[in-house]
């Protein structure tokens, strides 16, 4: 079976539908969920917002773009008052139960309150209510991933993201093959089944 790496940002938009849609669409694939943030890697660009704030015409264009996907995709969305939000203490939690069968659950959580009831993620009684409606521990859990050990898994993770060359979410990677943004998401699903490309070139 195939794996694609699915690298999201709490804070990132078109995160918020590619992790609504991503598991009913991969069927026969393993999906690794890569927290990771793009404060450091946007940092590092010379940037110090998002850049839908800081280029205010696309920031509007994306919005309204965001407006489209969701009426489509029936998912609910409420402009955030913050935008963008802190979502470190949620990526901390992410990468703590990355192996967990419920981890994507949490993760679709985390953005329906983000994108979908415009409450506060970077609020730690927002993410253990969050834990709590999930049936898991929430103070045990927000204090496992408070600890060193666990602030350095997704510090490692986010560099891991920038050597692999991400540089905006969602990222898509199958292979080393790389995909960026939610409208890529069938075409990277598409590459993580073997087949044979139109030039005859299988891949």
């Amino acid at each position: 079976m195939r794996t694609l790496q699915f690298w999201f940002e709490f804070g990132s938009t078109y995160s918020y539908p590619a992790a609504a849609r991503i598991e009913a669409l991969a069927s026969g694939v393993a999906i690794e969920w890569k927290p990771f943030l793009l404060g450091p890697i946007f940092k590092s660009q010379g940037w110090n917002d998002s850049p839908f704030n800081i280029y205010p015409v696309k920031g509007r264009y994306m919005w309204r773009d965001l407006e489209r996907l969701c009426a489509k995709y029936g998912l609910p969305l409420k402009r955030p008052t913050q935008f963008p939000r802190n979502g470190l203490l949620a990526a901390r939690v992410a990468c703590l139960i990355a192996r967990e069968a419920w981890g994507p659950d949490f993760v679709r959580a985390v953005y329906f309150a983000n994108f979908g009831e415009d409450r506060d993620i970077a609020h730690p009684g927002t993410i253990a209510a969050i834990l709590t409606a999930l049936g898991q521990p929430s103070a045990e859990l927000i204090a496992r991933a408070e600890v060193a050990e666990n602030k350095e898994r997704l510090r490692l993770q986010t560099e891991q993201a920038v050597e692999l060359g991400v540089f905006g979410a969602p990222t898509f990677i199958v292979d080393g093959e790389m995909f960026w943004g939610h409208d890529r998401l069938e075409d990277a699903l598409a590459w993580s089944v073997p087949s044979s490309s139109p030039s005859g070139v299988c891949r």
